[in-house]
């Protein structure tokens, strides 16, 4: 058997919960391979709302077994708090969720330096979600991070004072105020907790799942041009966000690597500072995000949001080599009489390309449009038979110039409103 990837080709918070959760019965196991609770997976059902942050997107499936991989970065006390939010019993949990012992630990005095660091760029900040994540990668690759095993170590408590009287030294030099008592009593709490749970060296029980012809999911967090690597630079998160990174992130070789599906919106939105070419300054920008309800899960901050922009899309699909592409939240444009669609860019230089280049960041950037008539009318029936026209000519106009089939259309944010595309039984 192979993994297939399922992953953001935008800026993030293109719906992968909610197409991790319709996949999930067509697989064993779901696996997360990186990031941490800076994610924000939503999942609708039965007119429930969930999020989730940390814990993989299978966990609603009574049958799938849930992993969280060693790439991910892991908070124990947000951990305690998404699983007393979940609509399941923790025991329930318990028996389908496993993680991995080389998952890097974020410590209270992680999020405490994010917030110093951010409050320091001023007006050049990035955006950060000030939940620890750039810390606890930065401590990861300086090769002094705590990892879930240590949690069960004799020696965990000297090597959790000794890492976070280091944090200290630093924290010193910014205005910052807290309770460390507080901090420390909750956080060794929270630890207590996490050690109920399977926590196992999961590169072996991935890869003898695998073996076994177990069929794996691996489920990544934060959208393609986040990128540390390939993203807008320095407006990216801590870690790598595309396809090459499930094979660190869980352990397994490339050979295993089958499906890649990639995910993004029938528009574009972005969290935080950055570029973003096809952003709306304008009504139709808040209206979008009205009717998208394009608000941050986890931050809960405004959404910018824009036209769906053609260059950067091209270039996840060519980095992360897709196989089939999920377009999701069709509906939220159903009232627009005209959309439109940025097909390429115009550099200061004149200069005409559909490819993202490396002056993105740093100098303006002129996105050119193609206008569509919209399909206006309401998207909540509809089938895969009974497509409006309109919607017809936008779906094989995106599939023309992105080289791939649309194999999946969403149009609604519930796991029953989702329109698969393709004559096979299911999408795996």
């Amino acid at each position: 058997m192979k993994i297939d990837v399922l992953l953001g080709l935008q800026w993030g918070d293109e719906g992968k919960g909610k197409i991790v959760d319709v996949l999930a019965p067509n697989y064993d196991v779901v696996a997360r391979f990186q990031g941490g609770p800076n994610a924000g997976h939503t999942i609708q059902f039965d007119g429930k709302h969930n999020v989730l942050h940390q814990i993989p997107s299978g966990v609603f499936r009574p049958k799938t077994i849930n992993i969280i991989g060693n790439g991910v970065v892991l908070d124990p006390i947000a951990f305690k708090s998404e699983i007393a939010s979940l609509p399941i019993s923790v025991d329930e949990i318990k028996s389908n969720l496993f993680i991995s012992k080389k998952a890097t630990l974020i410590l209270p005095t992680h999020k405490l330096l994010d917030q110093a660091q951010e409050k320091a760029r001023g007006a050049d900040k990035i955006g950060s979600t000030l939940k620890g994540i750039g810390p606890s990668y930065q401590d990861k690759i300086g090769r002094q991070g705590l990892r879930i095993g240590d949690i069960i170590s004799v020696s965990f408590h000297e090597k959790f004072s000794t890492l976070v009287n280091s944090h200290f030294e630093v924290l010193k030099n910014y205005s910052l105020d807290f309770d460390w008592q507080s901090l420390e009593k909750e956080f060794m709490s929270a630890v207590d907790f996490l050690k109920e749970f399977n926590l196992i060296d999961s590169e072996y029980f991935i890869n003898q799942k695998l073996k076994s012809g177990a069929s794996i999911l691996a489920e990544g967090a934060q959208g393609s041009l986040l990128d540390i690597d390939f993203g807008s630079y320095p407006f990216v998160t801590s870690c790598n966000t595309v396809t090459a990174s499930a094979c660190i992130g869980l352990g397994v070789a490339p050979k295993h690597i089958g499906q890649v599906f990639g995910i993004f919106k029938s528009y574009c939105t972005r969290v935080g500072n950055g570029p973003f070419p096809s952003e709306l300054l304008t009504k139709e920008g808040d209206d979008i995000r009205k009717r998208g309800n394009e608000f941050g899960s986890t931050t809960g901050r405004p959404r910018r949001c824009g036209w769906i922009d053609l260059p950067t899309l091209k270039y996840s699909i060519m980095i992360n080599g897709v196989s089939k592409l999920f377009m999701m939240k069709a509906d939220v444009l159903n009232d627009f009489f005209e959309i439109k669609a940025c097909t390429h860019y115009q550099l200061s230089n004149g200069v005409l390309t559909d490819t993202v280049p490396y002056e993105l960041v740093n100098e303006p950037i002129t996105p050119v449009y193609k206008t569509f008539k919209g399909w206006n009318c309401n998207l909540g029936g509809v089938t895969k038979n009974f497509i409006p026209p309109e919607l017809v000519e936008y779906i094989k106009f995106l599939e023309s110039e992105l080289e791939l089939p649309i194999s999946l259309i969403s149009v609604g944010p519930d796991r029953t409103q989702t329109i698969n595309m393709i004559p096979e039984k299911n999408l795996s």
